[in-house]
C-alpha cells in the first residue's frame, strides 16, 4: 500500500501470480485494507468455484501482521493458507506496479502527453467522462499533512466542483458500485462478528480462545462413542474395501436469546462416500413437520396440557447398524498399542453401530426408538408416524419426535412416567418446559401461547444488513394493472443478472422457511419473489428488501394460541386469478384454523393456465380439500387415541367467495360447455360434500381469509386479515 490523495489516502494491489492479472482498491484507511483483500477474494471464490485459492502471500505491513487473527478470521472465509512473510525481492511486482499507478492520481507530474490524456481514475469503471487537468495550474500541496475534507463547505447536490479543475466530472450519487459494496459489507461482517461461525478443524480451535471448552467437548464426544460401543477393532485396511472419510463439526448450542450455553463436538462419517446396495439400503427417517407442531402446539393450549423437551444424547450411537462398514482413523483417536508402530493410513476401524453422516443413520434411529416405544405400549399410525401416543387410566401422553428432540405433551404425572420410562432405555437431558424448539421460541402468557421466530429474524437482518433499516407496514407493495410498470415482471432483455455477490438464493431460502413456519403474513410475497430465483434482476432484489422491512418492524409478531377459543377446524380457499400475467397463471392460497389460530396453509402458483375465473377456483378448491383430508385424519387420529373424542369427526367447513364455483360442485362433474374442459379429478370436493367430510360455503371476498395468500392487498385489509388469523405482536399480549 502506498499513500494518495484524499479522500482515499491509500490504495491496495491484488495480483494473482499466475496470470499477472492485478486488482486496485482504494482505501480511505489502512485499518480497510484487510476487508478489501477479504471482499476481493469472496468474489474470485464466486466466479472461479473451481480453481480454489491455493495462497495468499502478504507484506508485513501493520494491516496485514496479527498472524492470531488472521488464523481466526480470515482462513474459514477463503480456505486458503496465508504466508505474511514475503521474501526479499518476491513482492518486485505488486511494487512496481504501484509505482507506475501512483501517476495514474489526479494530481500527477507534468509531462509531454495532451492534457485531456493527464487525468486518470483509478478503479473508476462507472464514470464515463474524463477529468481534464490543465498543464498550465500549478498548486502546492503539502503531502506531509493529512488533507481532511470539511463536510460543511459542501454543497449537498449531485455536482462538486474542484477550484483547480477547469473541466470537473459529474458525480451522480445514485451510480454506486453495488458489487463492490456487498463483497466489502460481507468482508466487514467477517472481521467484526468473530462469533458467527464456528471452527472447521481441531487445528482451528486450537488457535481460539475457547479451546479448553472446545477440547472438552472433543474429550466427552470419544467417550460417548466408546462407551456405546460404536468402534469395533483397528484393523488392517481390508482388500477390496474402501473406508469412509469422517470430520469434526463443532457447533455452539445456543438458547432463545441467541446466548452460547453449550460447545459441541461431533465426529461424523462422510456419508457421501456410501455405495447404495452394498453400504446402505434404505435412508428415509420421518419427523414432525410444522403443520402437526402447529396442532399439537393448540391442542395442548385448549385442553390445558403441559409441554416438556427432551433430548436424547448422542441418539444415532444407540442403532446397530446392518452393513459391515469401515471408517478412515479419526485425529484424537488413539492406536492400540499392538498396532501403534504402523502407519495410521493402513489402518481402518470397524462400526458396530450407525454414526452421524452415515446415509442410514437416521433412519435405523428411528426404528431403534420406534421398537422401544411400541414395545412400551404406545400407540404410532402411518398418518403420523412421528407421533406416539399412550392412554393411561387418568390421563395420557404424546410423544412428537423430531430427529433426538421429543415434544412431550401431556397430562402432569404421565408425562413424568413416560420420562422415567425413556430414561431407562436411554441417556436423556430434561430441558424442562418447552421455551425453544425447532427454531421457534414459545412465550408462555397467562392468556395463551405466543410462537415466533424473532431470534431467528434478527440474525436475518443482521446478515443481509437490514437490521438497523427504517420497518414499513406491509411486505410488497400493490402491484400495477399496467404489465410494462409491474416490478414483479420477469427479466428483460435490457436487464442484467443479480452477480453471485448478492445472495438472492440465500434470501428467498431463509424468508420461505420463516414462510412456512410462523410468519405465513409473508407467504405470497415470497413465493411470487422465488419464481426468480434463476435470474433476478435488481427490481426483484428490492422486493426482498421490502419483506426485511417489513419483517424489522414485526419481528416479535407470531401465531398466538388462546386458551378459551374452542373452535373446531376450519378451512378458507381463494384464488388470485392471473396473478402471474406474463405466464397466465393464477395463484391458490388457502388457510386452515384450529381453535382460531392458523395451523395449516398455502400460497402457490397453479400448473394449469386456467381459462376462467370460475376454473381457478375449482383447483384451488381442489388443493385445499386435498389438505383438509390429510388434516382431519391427522386430528381424527390423535383425538381418538387420547381419548378426546370417538367415532368421525365433524364436517368440516371450507369457505370459498364464489358462489358460482360452489353451485358447480355441488352439482359434481357435468359434460357442458362450461365444464367440459375441466378434468372431472378436481371435482374431488364433490365427492367429499356427499360423505359429508366437507361443506364448501359462500363467504364475502371481504372475509375470506384465504385472500391473504394470493395478491398484495392494501394496508388495513392486509392488517385486518392478518389479526384474523391469529397473528399477535408480543408488545400487544404483555
Amino acid at each position: 500500500m502506498h499513500p494518495l490523495c484524499a479522500p482515499f489516502r491509500y490504495f491496495m494491489v491484488l495480483f494473482d501470480a499466475s496470470s499477472r492479472w492485478p486488482h486496485v482498491s482504494l482505501l480511505s484507511t489502512r485499518n480497510l485494507a484487510f476487508a478489501r483483500l477479504l471482499a476481493q477474494l469472496i468474489r474470485l471464490r464466486a466466479h472461479f468455484l473451481d480453481f480454489p485459492i491455493r495462497t495468499i502471500r502478504l507484506d508485513n505491513a501493520d494491516a496485514f501482521s496479527d498472524p492470531k487473527k488472521v488464523t481466526k478470521l480470515y482462513i474459514p472465509a477463503v480456505n486458503a493458507p496465508i504466508k505474511l512473510d514475503v521474501p526479499e525481492g518476491q513482492n518486485l511486482v505488486a511494487t512496481e506496479s504501484n509505482t507506475r499507478l501512483k501517476h495514474g492520481r489526479p494530481i500527477g507530474s507534468k509531462d509531454k502527453n495532451p492534457q485531456k490524456k493527464k487525468g486518470a481514475k483509478i478503479n473508476d469503471g462507472e464514470i464515463k467522462e474524463k477529468m481534464i487537468i490543465p498543464g498550465s495550474l500549478e498548486k502546492t500541496i503539502d503531502m506531509t499533512g493529512r488533507i481532511v475534507s470539511e463536510e460543511n463547505q459542501v454543497p449537498d447536490n449531485e455536482e462538486i466542483s474542484i477550484d483547480y479543475v477547469m473541466s470537473g466530472i459529474k458525480w451522480n450519487r445514485n451510480q454506486i458500485d453495488f458489487d463492490d459494496i456487498f463483497a466489502c459489507n460481507v468482508a466487514l461482517d467477517v472481521i467484526n462478528n468473530k462469533e458467527d461461525y464456528e471452527p472447521k478443524s481441531i487445528e482451528e480451535c486450537k488457535q481460539r480462545d475457547e479451546w479448553p471448552k472446545w477440547k472438552e467437548a472433543i474429550e466427552n464426544e470419544l467417550k460417548s462413542l466408546v462407551k456405546r460401543e460404536v468402534f469395533g477393532p483397528v484393523v488392517r485396511m481390508p482388500t477390496g474395501v474402501k473406508p469412509v472419510g469422517y470430520k469434526w463439526v463443532f457447533v455452539c448450542k445456543r438458547n432463545e436469546k441467541s446466548e452460547i450455553v453449550r460447545y459441541k463436538a461431533r465426529l461424523v462419517a462422510q456419508g457421501f462416500s456410501q455405495r447404495l446396495g452394498i453400504d446402505y439400503e434404505e435412508t428415509y427417517s420421518p419427523v414432525v413437520d410444522a403443520t402437526t407442531f402447529r396442532f399439537l402446539k393448540s391442542l395442548a393450549i385448549r385442553e390445558g396440557l403441559d409441554l416438556r423437551l427432551m433430548d436424547v444424547v448422542t441418539a444415532y450411537l444407540y442403532s446397530p447398524l446392518d452393513t459391515n462398514i469401515y471408517m478412515k482413523l479419526p485425529e484424537g483417536f488413539k492406536l492400540p498399542e499392538a498396532v501403534s508402530s504402523g502407519s495410521r493410513e493402513h489402518y481402518s476401524i470397524k462400526l458396530y453401530k450407525s454414526l452421524y453422516g452415515l446415509k442410514q443413520s437416521g433412519r435405523m434411529w428411528y426404528n431403534r426408538l420406534s421398537e422401544y416405544l411400541l414395545k412400551e405400549g404406545y400407540k404410532n399410525d402411518p398418518i403420523c408416524p412421528c407421533i406416539f401416543i399412550k392412554k393411561f387410566g387418568s390421563g395420557y401422553v404424546i410423544i412428537a419426535v423430531y430427529v433426538d428432540d421429543l415434544n412431550i405433551i401431556g397430562t402432569p404425572k404421565e408425562i413424568q412416567r413416560t420420562v422415567e420410562c425413556l430414561k431407562k432405555e436411554f441417556e436423556m437431558k430434561d430441558l424442562g418446559r418447552t421455551k425453544f424448539c425447532l427454531g421457534l421460541q414459545i412465550e408462555h402468557l397467562k392468556e395463551g401461547t405466543l410462537v415466533n421466530q424473532s431470534t431467528y429474524i434478527e440474525k436475518v437482518l443482521k446478515r443481509f444488513y437490514m437490521d438497523k433499516a427504517h420497518p414499513i407496514t406491509t411486505p410488497m407493495v400493490v402491484r400495477s394493472l399496467d404489465l410494462s410498470k409491474d416490478h414483479f415482471r420477469p427479466q428483460e432483455d435490457s436487464e442484467d443478472f443479480l452477480g453471485p455477490e448478492v445472495s438472492y438464493l440465500s434470501a428467498i431460502g431463509t424468508l420461505m422457511y420463516l414462510a412456512s413456519h410462523t410468519r405465513l403474513d409473508i407467504s405470497f410475497s415470497v413465493n411470487l419473489l422465488a419464481r426468480f430465483s434463476s435470474c433476478p434482476t435488481r427490481r426483484h432484489w428490492t422486493g426482498v428488501k421490502q419483506i426485511f422491512l417489513y419483517l424489522q418492524g414485526t419481528k416479535n409478531m407470531g401465531l398466538f394460541f388462546p386458551n378459551k377459543s374452542k373452535t373446531e377446524l376450519i378451512g378458507f380457499a381463494d384464488v388470485g386469478f392471473m396473478s402471474d400475467p406474463h405466464n397466465g397463471k393464477s395463484q391458490t392460497g388457502y388457510v386452515f384454523t384450529y381453535g382460531g389460530t392458523a395451523i395449516s396453509w398455502r400460497s402457490m402458483k397453479q400448473t394449469i393456465a386456467a381459462t376462467s375465473s370460475n376454473h381457478a377456483e375449482i383447483l384451488a378448491i381442489h388443493e385445499a380439500s386435498r389438505e383438509c383430508v390429510w388434516l382431519r385424519s391427522m386430528i381424527q387420529h390423535i383425538r381418538n387415541n387420547c381419548g378426546l373424542s370417538s367415532g368421525k369427526e365433524a364436517t368440516t367447513i371450507l369457505f370459498e367467495d364464489n358462489t358460482t364455483c360452489i353451485d358447480q360442485l355441488d352439482s359434481g362433474y357435468i359434460k357442458g360447455d362450461r365444464t367440459k374442459h375441466i378434468a372431472p379429478k378436481f371435482f374431488f370436493t364433490h365427492d367429499l360434500q356427499k360423505i359429508k367430510e366437507i361443506k364448501v360455503k359462500q363467504i364475502s371476498s371481504s372475509e375470506n381469509l384465504a385472500d391473504l395468500f394470493t395478491k398484495a392487498l392494501p394496508t388495513s385489509v392486509f392488517q385486518k386479515l392478518v389479526y384474523y388469523i391469529g397473528m399477535r405482536h408480543l408488545r400487544d399480549l404483555k
